[in-house]
């Protein structure tokens, strides 16, 4: 997938990215350089309250973090909890308030229900069953660090869930309390913001790092290390990144001209056949 070269002309001194479909994968660039995912671990703390959730250690709608607010409210950054601080700013349900704090509070709550640490819960309920060599060198909001192979490990899993059941995923992956509005780092306030269970969502969003030719369906998430994981369901396709740049002006176009590229290309190349590596 040549499209995946363009990463060559990026202000970053690494880049590893990714292409996943079904059939197959095409890197490019140190695909085994242990690197910080930043927000992007976000993802993986989501999936382990999934699993938590279909194991029956929390419900998503019992009591977590302020008065009011659920572990729904937490994943869906609706709990009213700020970026930073353990002072809600809001009522639960009322903005979507982007929260470092609210993944901190709802990984606290999951690692208390399962009676173990979060790192420990979530090397068990994901890293582990994934193969994934990724460690959770932090908070439960943006303290993975991990290759690229452990995130087109997850890639591959959010392509075709088999930690929780593809109506989990669906869930997860479409709207949680609707019409509510929010700053996306980076990128402004937006009317909606749309947000699932701990995933951005593409939808109706315009000038999206997912880019233009992307589904509605699109989802992931982006971190402040220059770093990204997004998958279009219809599509079939997902795209990952790390690099060693933090966020910046760069990756706003940057981002989407890879993505549209990536997608592209993949109409190119039959499911059955599937990626070839790009060096």
């Amino acid at each position: 997938m040549e499209a995946l070269r363009q990463v060559e002309e990026w202000p970053a001194q690494t880049v590893a990215v990714a292409a996943v479909t079904p059939g197959g994968t095409a890197m490019h660039g140190p695909a085994d350089r242990v690197l910080r995912w930043a927000s992007v671990t976000k993802l993986a703390t989501a999936l382990a309250t999934l699993v938590a959730a279909e194991e029956g250690s929390v419900d998503l709608d019992e009591p977590a973090g302020p008065p009011g607010a659920t572990v729904r409210h937490l994943l869906a950054h609706a709990s009213g909890l700020p970026f930073e601080g353990s002072q809600p700013i809001a009522a639960p349900g009322r903005r979507r308030i982007y929260s470092n704090t609210g993944f901190e509070v709802l990984a606290a709550h999951v690692a208390g229900a399962a009676e173990m640490p979060f790192d420990e819960y979530m090397r068990a309920a994901v890293l582990g069953p994934l193969e994934l060599s990724a460690t959770l060198q932090g908070t439960a909001a943006a303290g993975l660090h991990g290759s690229l192979e452990d995130l087109v490990g997850l890639a591959r899993e959010l392509l075709a869930p088999s930690l929780v059941a593809s109506e989990t995923l669906v869930e997860a992956t479409s709207v949680a309390f609707p019409g509510l509005s929010g700053v996306l780092p980076g990128f402004g306030k937006l009317e909606p913001l749309d947000w699932g269970l701990g995933f951005e969502l593409k939808d109706s969003k315009p000038d999206h790092w997912t880019g233009t030719a992307a589904s509605a369906r699109t989802f992931g998430h982006f971190g402040g290390s220059g770093t990204f994981l997004w998958v279009d369901p219809e599509a079939g396709v997902a795209c990952a990144c790390l690099t060693d740049l933090e966020f910046g002006p760069w990756a706003r176009g940057a981002w989407p001209r890879l993505a549209d590229a990536v997608l592209a290309a993949s109409r190119a190349h039959p499911v059955d056949k599937g990626l070839p590596r790009v060096n």
